[in-house]
């Protein structure tokens, strides 16, 4: 049996229009004003699943996603980086950044790597592939970059070379462990999910799709 699992980006944050790693910051008015937009244009789900964060959990409600969530996977853990603006951090630390932005391996900052939050969504997709059926899930931009990569199967060091901008659809149909990956759309364009019914981070949270896209 397949599952389609249908990943939306949050809208834009406080921590992304400061250029800083996230803190639990709120929405923007505009990035509120982008869900309730677009609420109504997501497919019915079989599960939905929302990360930890304000950002996430705010754009799931802004949305009407109204039924009780489960957890989704938390963006890369940052360490003593996070709420601090980048710009802040490259200058008290240049060679850390640039190691951050090179070596998937990099985890200076007292969090995660790359290449460990890469490893971790694995695990969360394999989970989420378990089961057939539809899965929402609102999900930090690097969420959606590190599911690409298990999807297509290349390593980590292609992170940083996918963009995942606000409110944003990317896709995943797929059985025993193999994905097909439908890129991203805005969320509310014309067209519907992958399935039945449809047409088949910056810093972890001030990632680079964040710093060009808001």
């Amino acid at each position: 049996m397949t599952t389609w699992v249908m990943l939306i980006s949050p809208a834009a944050g406080e921590a992304q229009r400061e250029v800083r790693f996230d803190d639990d910051g709120l929405l923007t008015a505009a990035g509120a004003r982008r869900c309730r937009a677009a609420a109504g244009a997501l497919p019915a789900a079989d599960r939905i699943a929302v990360s930890p964060s304000v950002r996430c959990r705010r754009t799931a409600e802004e949305l009407g996603l109204v039924a009780a969530p489960a957890p989704g996977p938390a963006g890369c853990a940052m360490g003593r980086w996070r709420g601090r603006a980048l710009a802040e951090v490259a200058a008290a630390e240049p060679e850390a950044v640039s190691a951050w932005l090179t070596d998937p391996g990099f985890a200076g900052h007292g969090g995660e790597s790359l290449r460990e939050f890469c490893g971790r969504i694995e695990g969360w997709l394999a989970r989420a592939g378990a089961e057939p059926g539809r899965v929402l899930a609102v999900v930090e931009p690097d969420v959606v970059r590190a599911a690409a990569l298990t999807a297509l199967r290349v390593p980590a060091d292609a992170f940083w070379r996918l963009d995942v901008p606000p409110l944003t659809v990317t896709e995943l149909s797929g059985r025993g462990g193999r994905w097909n990956l439908g890129l991203g759309r805005t969320l509310g364009a014309a067209g519907g999910g992958a399935g039945p019914g449809g047409n088949s981070q910056t810093p972890t949270s001030t990632h680079k799709d964040d710093i060009s896209a808001e």
